[in-house]
This record gives C-alpha cells, sequence and structure tokens, in this order.
C-alpha cells in the first residue's frame, strides 16, 4: 500500500475509532501535540484526549450519529475528506435541549498525517444548516 493510501485508511479508521470512543486506537494514531482547527466548537481539541473529549461532547446529544465518507483527495502529509454527519438530536447539545430533529450536514476535513499519526486537523462544517436543521434560527 503507497503512502498516500495508508494516509486515506488512517483518516477512515480515526472515523470509526471516534465513533466508537476506541482510546486505544487514538493513542497509538493520534500525536499528543495534534490540535484540530475548528473555531465552532467552545474548547480546543488537542491530543488523542481532546479527541475524546469531542465524542463525549457531541455523541450524547446525537447518539445514533453516521459519518458517510464521500470523497478522500490525498497529497503529501495531507488528506481531505469529504463526509457527512447524519443524526437525531436526542440529548442535550451545549445549551440546547433535545429537539428530536434529525440532521444531514456537509463538512470537509483536513487532517495531517506523518509517519502514520495524525498530527493536525482543519474542520470545516455547515454549521449555519446545522443550527436551521435544529430549528435554533430560520
Amino acid at each position: 500500500m503507497s503512502v498516500l493510501e495508508a494516509n486515506k485508511q488512517i483518516c477512515r479508521d480515526y472515523f470509526t475509532a471516534f465513533l466508537a470512543r476506541d482510546t486505544a486506537w487514538m493513542a497509538k494514531h493520534i500525536a499528543p501535540t495534534f490540535f484540530r482547527h475548528d473555531p465552532g466548537l467552545p474548547f480546543e481539541v488537542r491530543g488523542p484526549q481532546g479527541v475524546a473529549q469531542l465524542h463525549d461532547a457531541l455523541l450524547p446529544a446525537f447518539p445514533d450519529m453516521k459519518l458517510p465518507l464521500l470523497d478522500f483527495v490525498a497529497e503529501g502529509e495531507k488528506v481531505l475528506v469529504r463526509l457527512k454527519v447524519q443524526a437525531t438530536h436526542t440529548g442535550p447539545f451545549g445549551d440546547m435541549a433535545a429537539t428530536g430533529k434529525r440532521i444531514d450536514i456537509d463538512v470537509l476535513d483536513l487532517f495531517q498525517i506523518r509517519n502514520g499519526v495524525l498530527i493536525e486537523h482543519w474542520a470545516l462544517l455547515d454549521n449555519l444548516g446545522m443550527m436551521k436543521q435544529l430549528g435554533a434560527i430560520a
């Protein structure tokens, strides 16, 4: 398997590990210095513990979350993943009480991988679309 294909696989595995809260996988494949650039979050995601914290912030609100992975583009140390977040809002999400509404939003995630380890992540989610789907804004 080429390095580019291996990097794509690490990204696939990341999403599987995220949904399962697989902290053993995270400890092995996410650098302690890992940082997720995500202006939509009220906290920083750093290292494997930060990714577990992100899981703990999202999955209680959206326990049936699915992350269909649609496209992968790899070059050098970076992999761009286009995916969806599909879920039902059945638990508190920040200050928002559960609405019971479904979300289906687009996401672009750019990962930097070095020597088989995730070192940085830029996340771009359709937060406006999500808030509209949840009824938080018109």
